[in-house]
């Protein structure tokens, strides 16, 4: 049974969507209607089909016991701009695959790339070309941020694209949606919305900037934000979302790095690393950007004591997918002990062979860096989202930063030779700092938050909401 309500005043935004998901206008998209929502279930209605049916309980299962439990369905939305989004994400499924087994099936999906048209399905590359002109990065980061700004641009592409994403939902079925990229939240968030989907579907955000973020990443329609920080918290209650909403457990790191036991002097000589020697790492994210090879000439030079004509540390250059600066690396002649190496997935090998290390403030980088007690030392950001990332380091007393190369090479040498205490206190703060955990007391929360909606999932719609809005 329907029960007609006066509409409720409804907003530009609602107004268009209305139109895309079946409230009016140009209708897009037929609308959808599960069976335990409109009576079809118990007898009457139309056979219903796609998401809402997909996502919905059917009528007798509040009846019948099964003794087989289905495996839950937990859809991950990322998009390739930056490796932290996509390593975030595969974080999170490797977590639940190890803490709970076959009880969840995780899909991580680009539904941008595989289902949107432009400029969702060109994200990555645009924002590639933005980070390489960094200026351009910094003018779309904040002139999107004003709210009436983004409000227009996502209403826009739900207006076109809503249609496909929904297929693409559909596609897996998710009994959980978890975002962790601040432009794979609203469509998503707004289809469950006009299926009335919000009580059997909890929609989860996982932030993963550490500090500032875009203001995008912070939907009021999500179940749960967890943040990485407490400044990152702040923003989100400071953008509207309620206490009950936010928790902080940290960014989420791939279990074989955030779990792994090594033993130092084991790993330099399995990765063939002097066994006397410091060593600093030196990397610029999966890209290598920022002032690599300048710092890396820099390190080879302040490393070497002239005088008894012998190297005072060793380095360890991750280039990432960078073949140029690489090459030209390789290309040189070192008075100390280097090791250059490209794209890595085992960084915390590599970490964990190393005394400390220079990279640019990207959050994952960091977070592993804590994990791992490495003193850190921060030579660039990228403008808008690592910006607050920096002081997030030195105010902790975790690292400090320093844009010039030589700067940063020469703090390298006096903390191994003449200020190695000063190097295991910023190594001690980092231990401090750090949430390996936090991969885990994410998903044991959306564990527990899953089971509350199964619960409540088992008791007929009807019952447990006295109105229904006709889509």
């Amino acid at each position: 049974m329907v029960i007609s309500v006066s509409t409720p005043r409804r907003s530009i935004r609602d107004a268009i969507l209305g139109g895309v998901l079946g409230g009016g206008g140009r209708q897009l998209y037929q609308p959808l209607r599960c069976a335990l929502y409109d009576g079809s279930a118990r007898g009457g209605g139309q056979s219903v089909h796609g998401l809402a049916a997909a996502l919905s309980v059917d009528a007798g299962d509040v009846v019948r016991v099964s003794t087989e439990v289905a495996a839950k369905n937990v859809l991950i939305l990322m998009s390739d701009t930056g490796g932290g989004h996509r390593a975030s994400a595969e974080a999170l499924r490797d977590a639940f695959r190890i803490e709970f087994g076959d009880a969840y099936q995780v899909f991580v999906r680009d539904l941008g790339k595989e289902y949107g048209g432009w400029p969702l399905n060109d994200m990555e590359r645009s924002y590639k070309f933005m980070i390489r002109h960094v200026r351009l990065w910094k003018v779309a980061f904040h002139g999107t941020s004003p709210r009436w700004v983004h409000g227009i641009y996502l209403t826009v592409l739900a207006y076109f694209y809503a249609n496909k994403v929904v297929a693409g939902i559909m596609k897996y079925k998710p009994d959980i949606i978890i975002s962790v990229h601040p432009l794979m939240q609203h469509i998503p968030l707004w289809v469950l919305k006009w299926q009335s989907l919000q009580r059997k579907v909890p929609f989860i955000t996982v932030v993963t900037d550490l500090n500032t973020c875009h203001p995008t990443w912070f939907h009021h329609g999500v179940t749960r934000c967890y943040c990485p920080s407490a400044e990152v918290a702040n923003r989100a209650l400071l953008r509207g979302l309620q206490t009950s909403q936010v928790r902080v457990f940290g960014l989420p790191i791939r279990p074989s790095f955030c779990r792994a036991v090594l033993e130092k002097d084991e790993i330099r000589k399995e990765l063939e690393l002097d066994p006397k020697l410091p060593a600093v790492l030196l990397m610029g994210g999966g890209e290598g950007m920022g002032p690599v090879e300048e710092t890396a000439r820099a390190l080879g030079e302040e490393l070497y004591d002239y005088e008894r004509r012998r190297p005072i540390g060793q380095i360890v250059v991750i280039c990432g997918r960078n073949q140029v600066l690489r090459s030209a690396l390789q290309s040189m002649r070192w008075k100390v002990p280097v090791k250059i190496r490209g794209f890595e997935k085992q960084m915390e090998k590599w970490m964990g062979a190393c005394d400390c290390i220079i990279t640019k403030a990207g959050p994952g980088t960091i977070a592993e860096a804590l994990i791992r007690g490495l003193p850190i030392i921060l030579n660039d950001f990228i403008p808008g989202q690592e910006v607050g990332n920096v002081p997030y380091v030195v105010d902790n007393g975790a690292g400090v930063f320093f844009k010039d190369p030589r700067k940063a090479a020469n703090q390298v040498a006096r903390w191994f030779s003449v200020d190695v205490d000063g190097l295991k206190r910023y190594s001690c703060n980092a231990l401090k700092l750090a949430q390996p955990e936090a991969v885990f007391d994410i998903i044991k929360d959306i564990h527990k938050l899953q089971q509350q909606y199964a619960a409540v999932t088992r008791i007929p719609y009807f019952l447990t909401s006295p109105f229904s809005y006709r889509m």
